[in-house]
Formats: C-alpha cells, sequence, structure tokens
C-alpha cells in the first residue's frame, strides 16, 4: 500500500514538473520572439539606411567634384533642411541619437506613466533618417551610426508598445537597451562591439539583467545584415606591425592628444549647440543654421574636400594607400567640418567623424617618426581609437569597435593602451562625456523634470526587474 501510494505520488510530482517546465519553455519562447522580430526589423532598416547613406555622400562628392563652388549654396540649404525637418516635425531627432537612447533608458518604466516614447518612436524614425539623409548630401561631416542606434531603440520601443495583453511580462528597459546593442551591431558589424557598449554606455545596471536578450538581438541582428550585404569588415584588413615595448611612447603621444581633442571637439559642440538653441526665435535659428552651412563650406573651400561627408573616404585613404601624405589641414577639414555639421542641428552620428579625425591625427603626428608603413597605420588606429574615447568616454568600446571594423587582434593591447590613455586626458578636460551632458539637457526638456520617476510597476503585461535581482529566465526581464 505504502509503495503505490509513494508511486502515485511520484508521478504526480513528475506531471506538475513537466507541467511547469513546459509552461517556462512556452514562456521564454513567446519572451524572445520580440527581441527577434524587432532585431531583424532594426538590421533591415540599417541595411536600407546604410545604403541611402551612401548615395547620398556618393551624390555630395559628385557634385563638389562638378563645381566646387556649389558647396557654398548647397550646404547652407542643405544644412538650413536638416534642421528644418527636426524642428518641424521632431525636435528629439536632432544630433547624434545616443543621447536621446540614453535619456530613454533613464526615465523609462513600464506604468502608462512612461516618458521614454519622447525620445524613441516612429515619426523620430522616420525624421532622423530625412534629416541625416539631407544633411550628408550637401556633404555635411556626419555619420549613420549613432542615428541607427536611436532608431534601433525606437524600432525595439515600438515592437514592445505592440505585445498583446496575454503576451509574457517583458520589461520595456531592457528592449531598449537590447535595441541600442543591435543597433551598434548592425551599423558596423560589430557584434562584441554592440555587446559592450550596452554594458559600458547604455545602463549601469548588471549586465546579468539584460545579457541573453542583448546577445540574441546582436546575433539576429548582425547575422541578417550580413545575410543582406554578405561578410565584411567596416574598414577591411589594414596592414599593421606587430611592435614591442619600446614602441608604447609613440602610441602614448599620439592617444594623448588624440583623447584631448576628442574632448575639446565635444566642449566646442556643446556651446555652440547652446549658442543655437538660446536663439529665442526661427528665424534667428535658422539665420545661425545658415552661418554654420556657409562657415562649412569655407572649410570645404580652405581646408579641401577632406570635410565632406562621414570621413570613411579619409579612412580608407589613411589606412590602404600606398603611400600617404598627412597633413595639420586635413584634422582641421575633419575637426571643423564636424563641428559645423553637428552645431547646424539637423539629424547625424559622430562615430564616423570622430574615427576620421582621430586617423588624421595619427597620420599627423606618426609621421614625425619615421615609421613603416605597418607602424604607421598602427599609430593611426591609436588615434582613431583615442579620439573616439575622448568623445564618448567609452574606452573598452571604442577599442573593440576599431578591431572589430579591422580584424587585427595582434593588436588589441595597443588599442586599449591607447584608449586608456586617451581616456585618462579626456576626463582630465572634462568629467562627463558629450553623450553624458546631451542626455542632461534633453531630460531637463521633460515638463516633469526633477521629479522621481516613478518605480518600475507590474504592468499585467510588463515587469521590470529591480536592480539587484536576477531575471526569472536568462536575463530577458520575464517576471
Amino acid at each position: 500500500m505504502l509503495e503505490k501510494l509513494q508511486a502515485q505520488l511520484t508521478g504526480w510530482l513528475e506531471l506538475v514538473r513537466v507541467r511547469v517546465r513546459n509552461n517556462r519553455t512556452k514562456d521564454l519562447l513567446l519572451l524572445t520572439l520580440p527581441y527577434q522580430v524587432a532585431a531583424v526589423v532594426t538590421a533591415l532598416i540599417a541595411v536600407g539606411y546604410a545604403w541611402l547613406f551612401k548615395k547620398m555622400e556618393n551624390l555630395s562628392l559628385w557634385l563638389y567634384g562638378s563645381d566646387p563652388r556649389l558647396v557654398f549654396v548647397a550646404a547652407p540649404a542643405g544644412f538650413l533642411v536638416s534642421w528644418w525637418l527636426v524642428k518641424r516635425y521632431a525636435p528629439m531627432a536632432g544630433g547624434s541619437g545616443i543621447p536621446q537612447l540614453m535619456a530613454a533608458i533613464e526615465v523609462a518604466n513600464d506604468r502608462r506613466s512612461d516618458r521614454s516614447w519622447r525620445f524613441l518612436n516612429l515619426r523620430i524614425i522616420i525624421v532622423k533618417i530625412a534629416s541625416s539623409l539631407a544633411m550628408v548630401f550637401c556633404g555635411g561631416a556626419v555619420g549613420r551610426e549613432g542615428p541607427t542606434l536611436q532608431i534601433a531603440g525606437s524600432v525595439y520601443r515600438i515592437v514592445h508598445k505592440l505585445l498583446p495583453p496575454f503576451w509574457p511580462k517583458v520589461s520595456r528597459r531592457v528592449m531598449m537597451i537590447t535595441g541600442g546593442a543591435a543597433g551598434l551591431s548592425a551599423a558596423f558589424n560589430t557584434p562584441l562591439g554592440g555587446i559592450v557598449f550596452a554594458v559600458e554606455e547604455l545602463t549601469k545596471t548588471h549586465i546579468a539583467q539584460f545579457r541573453t536578450a542583448v546577445l540574441t538581438a546582436v546575433i539576429i541582428s548582425g547575422m541578417t545584415a550580413q545575410w543582406v550585404l554578405g561578410p565584411y569588415l567596416f574598414l577591411g584588413y589594414p596592414s599593421v606591425k606587430t611592435v614591442g615595448f619600446s614602441f608604447m611612447y609613440k602610441i602614448l603621444v599620439i592617444a594623448l592628444v588624440s583623447g584631448a581633442a576628442g574632448a575639446l571637439f565635444c566642449r566646442a559642440a556643446l556651446i555652440t549647440g547652446k549658442l543655437r538653441q538660446n536663439l529665442t526665435s526661427n528665424l534667428m535659428q535658422g539665420l545661425f543654421v545658415i552661418a554654420c552651412g556657409l562657415l562649412f563650406a569655407l572649410c570645404v573651400t580652405v581646408l579641401g574636400p577632406s570635410a565632406l561627408g562621414s570621413g570613411k573616404h579619409t579612412l580608407e585613404t589613411y589606412l590602404f594607400d600606398p603611400t600617404i601624405d598627412p597633413s595639420f589641414g586635413h584634422i582641421g577639414a575633419r575637426f571643423l567640418g564636424s563641428l559645423f555639421s553637428f552645431s547646424a542641428g539637423g539629424a547625424g552620428g559622430i562615430f564616423a567623424p570622430a574615427l576620421s579625425t582621430g586617423a588624421a591625427i595619427g597620420g599627423w603626428i606618426g609621421q614625425w617618426f619615421e615609421p613603416t608603413r605597418g607602424e604607421h597605420n598602427l599609430l593611426i588606429l591609436a588615434g582613431m581609437t583615442a579620439f573616439l574615447t575622448g568623445v564618448s568616454r567609452s574606452p573598452f568600446t571604442s577599442a573593440i569597435l576599431v578591431l572589430e571594423m579591422t580584424d587585427r587582434h595582434s593588436v588589441i593591447f595597443q588599442l586599449m593602451y591607447a584608449a586608456s590613455f586617451g581616456y585618462l586626458i579626456s576626463m582630465a578636460i572634462d568629467r562627463k562625456s558629450y553623450y553624458e551632458r546631451m542626455k542632461l539637457r534633453l531630460l531637463a526638456t521633460l515638463p516633469d523634470h526633477g521629479q522621481p520617476s516613478p518605480r518600475p510597476g507590474r504592468h499585467p503585461r510588463q515587469a521590470q526587474p529591480e536592480d539587484d535581482e536576477e531575471p526569472p529566465i536568462g536575463g530577458f526581464g520575464l517576471g
């Protein structure tokens, strides 16, 4: 009799265990689906956006080649159109897009009071693309990578909003963090960079709260982009030479100069952006934008066409041409061209312009040491890494991005060395990054700024895990 009862009890326990396991498996499958769908959509939009961006950049080079004087008409007109699109239709679509994503993550919660929609929505996707294309068509020195992150965050937020009430609980904040990582992965084809950026820049929370979501999104978005474009590196395979300890002082010099230049660039961009915003009327702001366009045109005329576009052509020239002739004019062209472009207030990213400016600094200073071609390329990569670190204050992300763009694993320690000293000198100049300061400005525009955000609630569909607790299933924020 006792054995029969034990057998029945064992059977019931096994049935309960199987049902619980099946329910959790079902919840996990349903939970992963929004991330997968959003990752595919993000990758397809990123690929289409990259194609359009390249076409506009080529058209701007053709326009300049047909008659260099046209830049004095095209730049003011294009800057004005880019600014007007943002001003008229989506004020939060201006600039890089990364500060907006950071602000959205900071104010996000899973209640009806959520305010992240102000920074991430469908209108922003459309205006972001249109404004940045108008900017680059006229030659503006902006990139598409930062905008891709805001676009990706918007896609993930929209997918989250469309989930039906019966769906397993999904964290809105984790969705947006994941979107940023997926956007960077699709924009640069750098999956590790996307993961590191999510950890280092987008959140202060422990990686356990979103590890599986980020990994899934990065893999799917990256694979989708590769399926459309094929396997590729953002910058190809530059030749670099393995160097010894005695070479490191050369990297140190370039890292300090590039990191300081990155921090100073951000300070200047913040000042000019504040000047434009302080103008009370749209007419005065429009005239300011036109002035930025004319200054940009003057920069192109005086310093050369290297000021045009995102700077990828400069990167390819410095890294792959058999012989290069670095000059201080290239540094001025990239630095000032990017500054005047960002000051106009249209949409456009800072990653690619920062990399090209750092490459110009590394190439110009590097030639003083009379390096071989492989050594010179290493110094150029160090300048890229340090300048981007000076802008973003994300040394690990900067080093990993440059590493993945070029597939030069043999110099990873040199890149991390450059990123470290670029970070130190930039922090000595300004304790906060450009993204952080812009995020604070954006948060200040919220009507209820200064009031504490409500704690994430237990909405019937969604839940936000506590900061110190592990999400029950796989880091997806399933409650």
